[in-house]
Parts: C-alpha cells; structure tokens; sequence
C-alpha cells in the first residue's frame, strides 16, 4: 500500500514515516502545495493528513479533496482534541481522527483497519472483458484461470486500475515502481507494459500516443 503522509513536525514525521515504512510505502510532504503536486503524479492507497500545516488547513485540502470526488482513505493526525474539532473532520471527509500524541503501534492498526474496510468495500472484484481481478487478493483470473504477476507487474496494473480511463504519462508510471522499491531503467515500463499484454491480453492497456498508456478492456 502506498501512502501520503502530510505533516509539518520534522521528528513527529519522521517517526511516522520510520514506522509505517516497514510494511507500506511512504512519500511524506510538510506542505498542502506539495500533496496536491505529489496526488497530481500518483496513485495513492492513504492519505495521514495533519490539520495545521504552514500553507493552510488540512480540512480545507480534505473538503476539495472529496467536492473533486476524490474516495482515498484519509486519517487526520492532529493536535486538535475538541469535540468540535473531531466532528468537523469527520464530516469534511476523514475516514477516522487521531489526537497527538498517539502510539505509533495504534496508528498501523488504525491505518490497516482503514485499509481493510476499503480493500472490501464496495465490490473488490473488477471485471475487464475476460478478466477477473480480486483487489482484496491482489489476483487475477483470465478465463476462469489464474495468471501469475510479479509483484512490478502487480503494481503498474494496481494504478491503471486505480485510474480508468485516465491516461498516465511514463514518469507517473515510473514513479509508481520506485515506491515499491524497484530499480526503474529508461525501458522499464514499455518492458513491464509488454508483459501485461502477454499475461492478460494485448487491450488491457492502450497507448495513447504523445501521452503514456491507460487502462484498456482486456478484449
């Protein structure tokens, strides 16, 4: 799971980011303009988001997040303890509200908790012309039988499907396979882009020229 930490607190933030880098992949930013230009090039799975950041406030971000009909998990990390606080994130958007100072092992709990209500809900299951993809699972069936991808292969699929429709340029697909900690060469994704088309069909992913590639129907 890739995710977006937004926190302004340098130690705080680096002990958050330390923590959940263990079992999840972590780009972490102290300002709202940089997690709207890191949104803009990338998939993400989570959003921690702090309230109080130099640039503005969180709940604003979240509020156009989800106007924008943005649904990615958010859990707000913040300072402010009032009830009244707490109603106005969750109302904003926000999938669940930490006060600090919280204990790291609570937040992973909380964040895989999130992560797990998202993972099967709505329907986990995505139908592309002959495919079948558990996203719960992480697995894919075409025609009924099971293809094996690589844990690379895996993850440039998991973002076409993250955004239908939408053509990604190569460095936002790149981007993607350096989070999960792959060594990205200049052909790296018209290779993996080459084995997805054998795998599960030569239109699971068109090119769009002078752009990148984008999701196709599998047929």
């Amino acid at each position: 799971m890739r995710v977006l930490l937004v926190e302004d607190d340098a130690i705080l933030g680096k002990a958050v980011r330390d923590h959940i880098a263990a079992s999840h992949s972590v780009d972490w930013v102290n300002r709202l303009d940089a997690a709207r230009e890191h949104l803009d090039s990338a998939a993400y799975d989570l959003i921690l988001l702090d309230l109080m950041l130099p640039d503005g406030l969180g709940v604003g971000f979240l509020r156009k997040l989800r106007a924008a009909g943005s649904v990615t998990p958010v859990i707000i990390l913040t300072a402010l303890d009032q009830i009244s606080d707490r109603i106005e994130g969750l109302d904003a958007g926000a999938d669940d509200y930490m006060i600090k100072p919280f204990d790291l092992s609570e937040l992973s709990s909380r964040l895989n908790a999130v992560a797990r209500r998202y993972s099967g809900n709505p329907n986990p299951l995505i139908e592309i012309g002959d495919l079948c993809v558990d996203l719960a699972a992480k697995t894919v069936k075409r025609g009924g039988r099971s293809v094996e991808l690589t844990g690379r292969e895996w993850a440039l699929f998991e973002t076409f499907l993250q955004r239908p429709g939408v053509a990604l340029t190569k460095a936002q697909l790149e981007d993607r396979l350096y989070a999960f900690g792959a060594e990205v060469e200049s052909n790296t994704i018209e290779v993996h882009v080459s084995r997805l088309r054998k795998k599960l069909g030569h239109a699971v992913i068109d090119t769009v020229r002078g752009i990148g590639y984008r999701l196709g129907s599998a047929r």
